[in-house]
């Protein structure tokens, strides 16, 4: 092939970054730190992804393991899908992509756009089980003559496309300007990446992981247990177990943020920003928001923004889809779980430990007529148990009341924060037992169905 002429790109390939980095005018005027944003989103495939997948691909084919006129095969929430299923076009490769049942519309249309055959499976498993997404996609690429698992979440070095083309980038475009580059957490590729490299230039600059309630990331690394994860409506943050590329003694911090905070920044970006920017990039500039306002101070923070809007137009830009989950303020009116807690008074959390004996516990659920408790290990929340887990254990035969109460324990529990919406409480509390409230990872409520009748009931006269 020719040269192209002078000011063209070979391919599509080569039109990846340098991308802009833009402060917030509105968005954190509040703040006394100033928030940058990098607008990964304006890549050619819509988002960060392209940097990492190249690096993947380009290693493969010069190892042998992806030959000439394979198949692509990747466990993928979609943006990874989407930066591989272009780069298969430009190359000539065949794609088949697992995503969960949670994945876009959109995005999923985008992926079979570029040709690429898409299986669908369930979000809400354990990532062996062989319906997760992880698994379906290395039974097809065992399957599928010539197919390359790119395997992303298993691959150390899926960071090293970021901080080689990232990390470098910012550095560059700041001269190292920046006190914290905040990121969201999906594989932790982009801020270990990036944020190695920043860091081998300036140890100082400070690394803020954002990571979503319902996640197990924030928990492992303040305590190094893999607690119990449960559901949450974000797209390609978080996750079930700990990726290989996330090197969390490489991070500062991790701070939480939740689905309506993360949704309403995202259509905030829009529309007081005109940035196009998508879920994950409005859940990370959330994060950076609390982190800011939590310590204080001047300091200049910049946020990654990941992705684009396109591919949440039919849930987090849609009022009927942020309606249906309680994630629009001015609709439903029926307030927040910090309202319902106060209705309910300002009792008491009690809890117990898993090494607890069964008879400490059940004195303790009748002294405060309550029906579950959540239980602790080592100050961290591991799950709950309730009457009904107690009764059948009673009544097995093989029980004994001076027993450990940590064999007992369910997951059968949603965690939210103060600020859910009821609506989003309500759909949580069809599928659990109980709702457990967090508040910057302290238990400051249990709330059960009949805690929400009540409270509805008490709305209503």
């Amino acid at each position: 092939m020719k040269a192209p002429m002078k000011g063209a790109k070979t391919s599509i390939l080569d039109a990846v970054g340098p991308t802009p980095i833009v402060r917030l005018g509105r968005i954190g005027a509040e703040l006394e730190a100033e928030l940058y944003v990098k607008c990964e989103f304006v890549n050619p495939s819509g988002s960060a992804k392209d940097r990492m997948v190249r690096a993947l691909v380009d290693a493969a084919e010069k190892s042998g393991e992806l030959v000439p006129g394979g198949t692509l095969v990747e466990a993928t929430t979609g943006n990874t899908g989407v930066a591989l299923a272009m780069l298969a076009a430009v190359r000539g490769y065949k794609c088949v992509f697992a995503v969960p049942d949670k994945t876009s519309a959109e995005k999923i249309a985008s992926l079979r756009a570029y040709g690429a055959r898409v299986v669908v499976a369930p979000t809400a498993v354990d990532p062996d089980d062989p319906r997760s997404i992880y698994a379906v996609a290395r039974k097809i690429a065992a399957d599928v003559p010539n197919a390359w698992y790119a395997g992303q979440h298993e691959r150390a070095e899926t960071a090293a496309g970021h901080a080689a083309t990232l990390g470098a980038e910012i550095w560059e475009q700041t001269g190292g300007e920046l006190d914290a580059l905040v990121a969201g957490l999906g594989t932790g590729g982009t801020l270990v990446g990036a944020g190695r490299r920043l860091k081998e230039k300036r140890p100082e600059i400070q690394l803020i992981g954002v990571d979503p309630v319902g996640s197990l990331y924030y928990d492992f690394q303040k305590s190094g247990r893999v607690g119990t994860p449960s559901a949450y409506e974000l797209e390609g943050l978080g996750g079930f177990h700990v990726p290989a590329p996330l090197d969390l003694s490489l991070l500062d911090e991790i701070v939480r943020v939740d689905d309506g905070d993360s949704f309403r920044v995202t259509r905030d970006l829009v529309r007081l920003e005109g940035l196009f920017a998508g879920g994950t990039s409005g859940a990370a500039v959330a994060g950076a928001i609390e982190w800011a306002r939590r310590t204080g101070g001047k300091k200049k923070i910049l946020v990654i923004l990941p992705d684009g809007a396109h591919g949440y137009l039919s849930k987090v830009f849609n009022d009927e889809w942020m309606r249906e989950h309680g994630f629009l303020e001015d609709l439903g009116g029926l307030g927040t779980v910090r309202e319902l807690l106060a209705v309910k008074g300002g009792e008491e959390v009690i809890t117990a430990k898993d090494i607890d004996r069964v008879r400490d516990v059940v004195g303790r659920m009748k002294a405060h007529g309550i029906s579950q408790l959540p239980i602790l290990s080592d100050g961290k929340l591991i799950g709950a148990v309730a009457e009904v887990d107690l009764l059948r254990y009673l009544v097995s035969g093989e029980s004994s009341l001076d027993g450990a109460v940590g064999p007992l324990v369910e997951k059968e529990y949603a965690t939210v924060s103060p600020d859910t919406r009821i609506e989003r409480l309500q759909s949580l509390l069809s599928d659990v037992r109980m709702a457990i409230v967090l508040d910057s990872g302290r238990i400051v409520g249990v709330v059960t169905k009949i805690d929400l009748i009540d409270y509805l009931a008490r709305r209503a006269t």
